[in-house]
C-alpha cells in the first residue's frame, strides 16, 4: 500500500483546513486508516482512527470536537477535517493505513505500532 498525504499549508488561528491521504494498492473499504502528528522536537502522536467498516472513530482528546476522519471508499482517499485550528496544532501530519481483519472491522486503532504502512507527511502550520 502506497500513501500520498497532501493539503498541508499554513492557516490562521481559528481557520480550517482539509489534509487528504490517497491510497493505491489496496481498497480502503478493508483497511483500518488513522492520522497521526510531530511537532517540531516532539515524538509523534495520535491525532485520529477510522475503523475499515467506517462506523467508528476516535480521537486524541487535543482534537476532539475540532477534527473530523473520514474516508471515501470510492476514491481511496481519506481525509482529516481541521476546525479551529490553534498553534498547537502544527506539526507534520502522517496518514497510516492497517489490512482490515475481522477484529478491526468496527476498530478504531490508536497507536502507531498497529499500523503497517505510512505516508510521507503533509506539514500543517498554524500561526497565533
Amino acid at each position: 500500500v502506497q500513501l500520498q498525504a497532501s493539503g498541508g499549508g499554513l492557516v490562521q488561528t481559528g481557520g480550517s483546513l482539509r489534509v487528504s491521504c490517497t491510497a493505491s494498492g489496496r481498497s480502503l473499504s478493508i483497511t483500518n486508516m488513522g492520522w497521526f502528528r510531530q511537532a517540531p522536537g516532539k515524538e509523534r502522536e495520535f491525532v485520529a482512527a477510522i475503523s475499515w467498516s467506517g462506523r467508528i472513530t476516535d480521537y486524541a482528546d487535543s482534537v476532539k470536537g475540532r477534527f473530523t476522519i473520514s474516508k471515501v471508499n470510492a476514491n481511496n482517499t481519506l481525509h482529516l477535517q481541521m476546525n479551529s485550528l490553534r498553534p498547537e496544532d502544527t506539526a507534520v501530519y502522517y496518514c497510516a493505513a492497517r489490512r482490515g481483519t475481522v477484529d478491526g472491522r468496527n476498530y478504531a486503532y490508536t497507536r502507531g505500532d498497529d499500523y503497517e504502512f505510512w505516508g510521507q507527511g503533509t506539514l500543517v502550520t498554524v500561526s497565533s
